[in-house]
Formats: C-alpha cells, sequence, structure tokens
C-alpha cells in the first residue's frame, strides 16, 4: 500500500471507531480481516496512524475547525508527525486510494494560529469532564501535562537482575539503539520516532531467555519504591499480569516469599509463563476461588503489601490514546471503590512495622493522594513514610534530581511524561506502628 492509501485506510477506521463507539483496537482487527491484502508493515502503519489521530484528536479537531475522521488524521499529520502543507498535499492527491485534496480551508486551517486561543483540554487533548480534575493536580500547567500525556511513549525494558545486569545486557540491545534511562537502575529506553514500528522485543534471544520484561520506568520506579527486602514476605495484592510481582522478586534476589493474587483471575493468567522465563523462585500465585479469601492464612504475617491499584488509568494514555476518550465520570467513582477496599483489606494483613506501597497510573487527586490521606484517617495506627526517604532509599545519589522533577507531597509522589519522563504514576508507602 502507497502511504496515501494507508493514510485512506486510517480515515475508514477513525469513522468506523466513531460510528460504532468501539475500542480501536476491535476496529483495526476487523479492519485487517476484511483487506486481506494488507500487509504486516501496512497494518503497523495504519494503526500508528489511528493511534496517532486519537492522541491528538482534540487539538487536531480544533485546528481544522470540523470534527471529522478526516479532519482529524489531517491536523495529525500537522501536530505530531510535523508535516507541512506540502508534505500533506502529496498525501492527499485525489489519486487512486488517496483522499481527496486539500480544500482552501483546510490548506488556510494547517498554516493559522488557532490553537493560540484554545483551552487547556484542547491543548491537552483530553475530554472536557476532567478539566476540573487536572486542575486541581497541575493548575495552570494541565494544558501542557496532557499534551505531554498525549505523545508517543519510548519503549522502556526492565533489566532482570535475577540473569544478567544492565551492563551485560546493553551489548545485546545494541542493535535496537537502546540506552540506559534516566532514572531507573535497571532499564533501558528505546526511543522511537513518530512514524517508528516498535521493535519487536519478544523475538529477541534476550527477552526469550528472560533477561528483561518490557516496562515502563516508571513502573520500574515505583517497584523500587516499594522497598522491598530479601527474606521479607510479600503480599502482591493487585498483581494482574505480574509485571511488578517479577521486579520485586528480582530486589529480593530471590529470598524470602511473594504472594501474587487479583481480584480477577483472569488477569493471572499470564504471570504463570512469565515467572518460570524470568527464573523468579520465590513467587506463589494465589488464584481467587469463588468467595474464598485466599490470603486469610496471612493475616498478620505480611512485610509489605504492593496495591498497583486498578485506576482510571490516566496516567498511561500515551499507550492507551483511546482510552481516554472512552472513560467516564462513573468509572473514576468506581475505581475509588476498588482502592479503597484494597487499602483496607492490605492493613489486615501486615504485622507490625509492615508497610503498604500504594501505586496507581493515575494522575488524578482522587486516586491518590485523596485516597491515603482517607485511609490514614480511618487507620490512626499507619503513617505516610516521607517520599523523599523511599526515593532516597531506592536511587541513592540520583534522589535529589528526581525529587526535583516529580511532584512530591507529604504522603506521596507523582511521576508524569512532562516532569520526569515516565508515563504517570503515583506511589505512596504507609507504615503500620
Amino acid at each position: 500500500m502507497t502511504p496515501a492509501a494507508r493514510l485512506s485506510a486510517a480515515i475508514e477506521v477513525i469513522a468506523d471507531i466513531e460510528a460504532r463507539r468501539r475500542p480501536a483496537a476491535d476496529a483495526l482487527k476487523d479492519w485487517g480481516l476484511a483487506h486481506r491484502f494488507a500487509g504486516s508493515s501496512d497494518r503497523a502503519a495504519i494503526a500508528g496512524l489511528v493511534y496517532d489521530a486519537l492522541r491528538r484528536k482534540s487539538s487536531s479537531a480544533w485546528l481544522t475547525g470540523e470534527a471529522s475522521p478526516r479532519a482529524v488524521l489531517i491536523g495529525m499529520l500537522h501536530r505530531e508527525r510535523g508535516l507541512d502543507v506540502a508534505a500533506i498535499e502529496a498525501l492527499c492527491s485525489g489519486a487512486r486510494f488517496a483522499p481527496a485534496p486539500l480544500t482552501e480551508a483546510e490548506r488556510a486551517a494547517l498554516t493559522s494560529d488557532r490553537l493560540a486561543s484554545a483551552p487547556p483540554p484542547v491543548l491537552g487533548d483530553y475530554p472536557d469532564w476532567l478539566d476540573p480534575h487536572l486542575a486541581r493536580v497541575f493548575k495552570e500547567e494541565r494544558g501542557a501535562e496532557g499534551a505531554a500525556l498525549a505523545s508517543r511513549a519510548p519503549l522502556d525494558m526492565r533489566v532482570n537482575t535475577l540473569k544478567l545486569e544492565r551492563e551485560e545486557v546493553l551489548p545485546m540491545v545494541a542493535h535496537l539503539h537502546a540506552e540506559p534511562t534516566r532514572w531507573s537502575p535497571i532499564g533501558l529506553r528505546i526511543r522511537l520516532a513518530a512514524d517508528a514500528k516498535s521493535p519487536a522485543i519478544y523475538a529477541e534471544p534476550c527477552f526469550r531467555k528472560g533477561a528483561v520484561e518490557i516496562q515502563d520506568e516508571g513502573s520500574q520506579l515505583a517497584a523500587l519504591f516499594a522497598g522491598a527486602k530479601p527474606g521479607e514476605q510479600v503480599v502482591d495484592l493487585a498483581a494482574g499480569a505480574g509485571g511488578k510481582t517479577l521486579a520485586l522478586a528480582a530486589v529480593m534476589e530471590n529470598r524470602g516469599q511473594i504472594y501474587a493474587t487479583d481480584i480477577d483471575k483472569r488477569q493471572l493468567a499470564p504471570i504463570h509463563e512469565r515467572i518460570a522465563r524470568a527464573g523468579a523462585r520465590n513467587i506463589q500465585v494465589r488464584t481467587p476461588r469463588g468467595e474464598a479469601d485466599v490470603l486469610a492464612d496471612l493475616a498478620g504475617r505480611i512485610d509489605l503489601v504492593l496495591i498497583d491499584a486498578p485506576c482510571t488509568g490516566t496516567g498511561v494514555w500515551r499507550r492507551n490514546p483511546d482510552a481516554k476518550w472512552r472513560v467516564r465520570p462513573g468509572a473514576l467513582a468506581e475505581r475509588v471503590k476498588q482502592q479503597e477496599a484494597l487499602l483496607d483489606r492490605a492493613a489486615a494483613l501486615l504485622k507490625a512495622g509492615g508497610r503498604i506501597a500504594y501505586v496507581t497510573c493515575s494522575v488524578l487527586q482522587e486516586e491518590n493522594g485523596d485516597q491515603v490521606r482517607a485511609f490514614l484517617s480511618r487507620h490512626p495506627d499507619f503513617t505516610a513514610v516521607p517520599p523523599r526517604e523511599i526515593v532516597a532509599a531506592a536511587l541513592g545519589e540520583r534522589a535529589v534530581l528526581f525529587c526535583r522533577a516529580a511532584l512530591v507531597a507529604e504522603e506521596g509522589l507523582l511521576m508524569t511524561p512532562r516532569t520526569t519522563d515516565t508515563d504517570g504514576f503515583y506511589v505512596a508507602v504507609m507504615r503500620k506502628a
């Protein structure tokens, strides 16, 4: 397929997403099944165009003056990919399989300064209803923070120190132009151009042998800030597919015990294969069984409970750009209830002096600082560990610079793409008396 034909296909997919109000992945899959002549490179390129259009949906519509799929794609090419009018005209030539030529109005829009007067939700490409929530956290910077959350994320990997050290892995991924992450001492980063295809990490020998896992640097840091120590008894209360569980196992040097569970047993399905590949020997997976409490025997025995809490996912919009347009106010209220329940459940598992590491991939105050303060008011036998203390223990001499970059409050810290160049992650640690 030509680049122009791929653009036409992307316009078609966006139209399907909007007409049927469905996830982008489903629309792209159906398009591929209906157009089997398209090769893997074509499908990847079309997916890239679609996801980039969803990243810049609001600002592109504002720039072009309309919200049609064509207008959003054209605006994105200018906003996200930096194409000038001539380059966009070359794609929109009206030739076979190409979009129709640009109109005079479209040409004028692409050279205008309309965005200069746009409100924060447009500049930040996020839903209007979230504006007061983001204003609580970022105030006048919310448009810029939203824009950073709309940018394409790099591909980050965590080196599994149960197998190799970072310096040993670097030569193995040199052909991918991987470099050490800025903050995480166990991370590697591959920077991707706006139109680049993500490398097939799953096919790399170092991945197949368990030496690396795909994990954002912010997620790596959240696991390090939890402060797990070799020999401790640890519960990962919302383990999901096990990304942070495996990170804890490496920090603990396979000593002690990690109990991994999740309220949704389907989320746990991939964890067993990942544990085997990583060579982690101190993880016990406890799959939910009906109404039974699979952690009942651990009450009062645990040193650390990690809660990678279910949340709105506002901090990972870079990786899930269509999710931000599908999230609804009711979802926030539901997530807050789930988080409260997990925190209270964690409190009952801890022994004296034990800690809860509370983590979300959200930037919203309701899921972060508000949630921690509410927990502390319900449980006066807990106190917040100063965030600078947990950062210093994990990062050493890099801690001061990190704390200058992150948004640090009394009870927790927030990472964002704009401030720390990671996904948006909140971390707070609370210690039982």
